[in-house]
């Protein structure tokens, strides 16, 4: 005899909220409650000052600190999820993945986009101002790609062989959006002019 599903459950949805973004692909029965609650998981994190922005289609959902919060009168409610203040060179390599991700999304049927560490450096490297130490330079870049995983945008995969591999996470898509996309080109620019006069080393 078949066990019965079990019910969906809200403070295991909301704790894997609070946890980071809950993923369809990792995260298959979390996901699956959280389609089915969201009404409620709305309203009770909606309790603590937070909103949860969930997109269907790329299968990812997180919290994010409500916008009106800001303008409502009375007692502040103490932000949960604090800004961050991201450095110039961790700013550049998720504008230069959210690129990555447009242009796979383009030209490739396929939903997740798999880069090596060395693509990435590679990517990086273009940007970068003209520097004798090239072991530096991607130990560097390497610390950048670090904090980018650390942020949840990279997954790092397990290696093959001696060949490090990350998934550039969509939910990327969330944070860098289209419009910011569309003027890319002038705000690499504006990278690369900053760069050049010494920002960033």
């Amino acid at each position: 005899m078949t066990a019965p599903a079990a019910e969906p459950d809200l403070s295991v949805v909301v704790t894997q909220l609070l946890k980071g973004v809950l993923y369809q692909d990792t995260h298959d029965r979390q996901w699956r409650q959280l389609l089915a609650l969201q009404a409620q998981v709305r309203d009770y994190v909606r309790v603590i000052g937070l909103t949860v922005f969930i997109d269907e289609s790329e299968g990812y959902a997180f919290l994010q600190s409500r916008p009106d919060l800001e303008d409502e009168e009375g007692p502040a409610i103490p932000r949960l999820i604090p800004r961050r203040a991201l450095s110039f060179p961790v700013s550049l390599l998720l504008a230069l993945l959210r690129k990555k991700l447009a242009e796979h999304d383009a030209k490739d049927g396929d939903a997740r986009l798999m880069l090596t560490r060395e693509q990435i450096v590679e990517t990086v490297r273009v940007f970068q101002p003209e520097s004798s130490n090239e072991a530096r330079l991607v130990e560097q870049i390497d610390t950048q790609i670090n904090k980018v995983v650390e942020l949840g945008f990279l997954r790092r995969l397990k290696a093959s062989g001696s060949v490090d591999t990350f998934e550039v996470r969509r939910v990327l898509k969330a944070f860098v959006d289209a419009q910011w996309l569309s003027e890319f080109d002038q705000r690499l620019a504006e990278y690369a002019g900053t760069l050049s006069g010494g920002e960033g080393r």
